[in-house]
């Protein structure tokens, strides 16, 4: 009676547990969901390490297009901090996908218009973008690779086969049968085996384990997939048909999985079944049969498993782009894109109270022309945060239809850029070098394109001597200035603002320096810069008295002669 009390009473504690770990369970996952709700908008908080942020762009460098934006253009605007300010995805294929989907400047503006409805509805409809992020949630990361380094590696597995484990395991049969008969030679003959076996199975193990990850993705994504496609969402259908077309084509992976899944953790787990399952594949190999089988499978239906990315990444980041849009307290526009028709009759861009979305206090500008911008003004003034808030809105526009401002108004363009540039260390090359390269893919891609150029060029060769920077700054900067071709450009050089006049509108910001101190207004001014500040900024930071002196008695004699003199004193 007593044994039976404390079985009752063990099992009894056993169910408590339990139960309470999924009442907790339970609770954590209401507070998840509340959080989802609370949260929608508010600044991102995510760390980026090394490996992982190179991991991010793994679906974008397996889908190159055209129309995408080169590097040298991705790091003179500084987009891998606006991807951050924007990356809202709770999955792998979420941030690969929106991370793509900022590089992918659209030639075309079809995609638009269903874009825009699936980014309106999930801002619209809470509920269902909460069901969609939860299943988001439980997709997750890949670890320290992205899904593409496995796939992109399946062929140093090389071919194969599952002969040999079968040949093993049926020699198991004949030396069952003979135990009865000659159980000595039978237990060495089984003992032999076994540990043949299970050194063999370690040495394929060892091989196969990395990819053991990849799959266990792809079941989660498939698993995601089918609770995906049971919430109605008609502005998805498309994303849906498209989701149950390529899941369809990937069932057969599914057999067996859990065994192989499970395999690869079954120790870690101290569940007593687990571990004696772990004995029984390492015996009889039976989840490298399953592996072999389902890797067959997926090399043949590798591009169902993109596909399942592709749109799952989509929708996620649909979502995503639908938060930015509410985190932005200083306002946002959907763009609108002008026809030819549209441009012969008015100005080729305009923007409206444009913003940078990486200030939190920004001084809003506003733009409209149909030629070139030249930007000048004094140092720190706001030259290249300007060329940047016009940049980074024209790349926003046509990739996540959404602008930090209050109307975009512009053809579509392909988008170029020439401004933090620096020495190539490991090329050899100098900055000179580097910058003349990088003017001239921008000459040689509206040379060859049909369609409009949109670039920016900050400090046209800063890099050499101050009369052939100006020289052929001027050329330069003349050829950036055709039919298909719009250029905002910002200089030092007020020569310029004279020499290109007939190709260039001027605009220019100004300073205030008042009681021993420089003060910035950021607001942009029609017409060229009238003043300057570098020997002022010396004076300010407490230089000595006789090189501010000397600097500017050197500089006033060069504007009225034209010429430099050598002042001795």
């Amino acid at each position: 009676m007593e044994y039976l009390v404390f079985i009752l009473a063990f099992i009894l504690f056993v169910v408590c547990v339990f139960a309470k770990e999924a009442f907790s369970a339970k609770k954590r996952e209401r507070q998840y969901i509340k959080s989802l709700y609370i949260d929608y908008g508010k600044l991102p908080k995510k760390e980026y390490s090394k490996d992982r942020y190179e991991r991010i762009s793994s679906y974008f460098r397996k889908h190159k297009e055209e129309g995408q934006l080169d590097d040298i253009t991705w790091n003179d605007l500084n987009m891998d901090e606006i991807f951050k300010r924007m990356n809202y995805t709770l999955s792998a294929s979420g941030e690969e996908y929106l991370y793509y989907t900022l590089r992918s400047v659209a030639v075309n503006k079809e995609k638009f218009a269903h874009q825009e409805e699936v980014i309106r509805y999930f801002q619209e409809n809470p509920d269902d973008r909460v069901k969609l992020q939860v299943l988001m949630t439980r997709l997750g990361y890949t670890g320290k690779f992205s899904l593409y380094d496995y796939l992109d590696n399946l062929d140093l597995l090389g071919k194969r086969s599952n002969k040999k484990n079968l040949l093993t395991d049926i020699l198991f049969i004949p030396l069952i049968i003979l135990a009865p008969f000659h159980l000595p030679v039978a237990l060495c003959g089984l003992t032999l085996l076994m540990c043949y076996n299970i050194t063999s199975y370690f040495s394929q193990k060892k091989e196969i384990e990395p990819y053991i990850i990849s799959f266990t993705y792809i079941m989660r994504l498939l698993r995601i997939c089918d609770e995906l496609v049971k919430v109605k969402i008609s502005v998805c259908d498309r994303e849906w048909e498209l989701i149950k077309k390529h899941k369809s084509r990937l069932r057969g992976m599914r057999q067996g999985a859990n065994f192989v899944i499970k395999g690869a953790s079954a120790a870690s787990t101290g569940n007593p079944l687990d571990i004696i399952l772990d004995y029984v594949r390492m015996v009889f190999h039976i989840d490298l049969l399953l592996f072999n089988r389902m890797l067959s499978q997926l090399r043949v239906h590798v591009e169902d498993v993109d596909g399942l990315i592709g749109q799952i990444g989509y929708i996620e980041a649909a979502i995503a782009i639908g938060a930015f849009r509410q985190s932005l307290e200083n306002g946002y526009c959907v763009p609108e894109f002008l026809e030819e028709n549209e441009i012969k009759e008015g100005k080729v861009l305009s923007i409206c109270e444009g913003y940078h979305p990486l200030l939190s206090k920004p001084v809003k500008n506003s733009v409209s022309t149909d030629r070139g911008v030249l930007l000048t003004g004094s140092n720190a003034s706001g030259k290249s945060t300007f060329l940047k808030t016009v940049a980074i809105n024209a790349i926003m526009a046509q990739t996540i239809h959404t602008c930090t401002a209050d109307s975009y108004r512009a053809p579509l363009f392909l988008i170029y850029s020439s401004m933090s540039l620096r020495d190539d260390i490991e090329s050899g090359e100098s900055y000179y070098i580097v910058e003349i390269k990088a003017l001239k893919r921008i000459l040689q891609t509206a040379g060859k394109s049909s369609g409009r150029v949109l670039c920016f060029v900050d400090e046209v060769l800063r890099g050499t001597n101050t009369v052939e920077r100006i020289a052929a700054s001027t050329q330069i900067l003349k050829s950036l200035s055709g039919s298909n071709l719009l250029c905002f450009a910002a200089t030092h050089d007020i020569e310029l603002t004279q020499l290109l006049e007939e190709e260039y509108d001027n605009y220019h910001f100004e300073e205030d320096i008042r009681e021993g101190d420089i003060f910035f207004n950021y607001k942009l001014i029609g017409g060229r810069a009238t003043s300057r500040n570098a020997i002022k900024l010396l004076q300010i930071m407490g230089y000595n008295e006789d090189i501010i002196r000397h600097a500017t008695i050197q500089a006033e004699r060069f504007m009225q002669k034209g010429i430099w003199e050598k002042i001795t004193f």
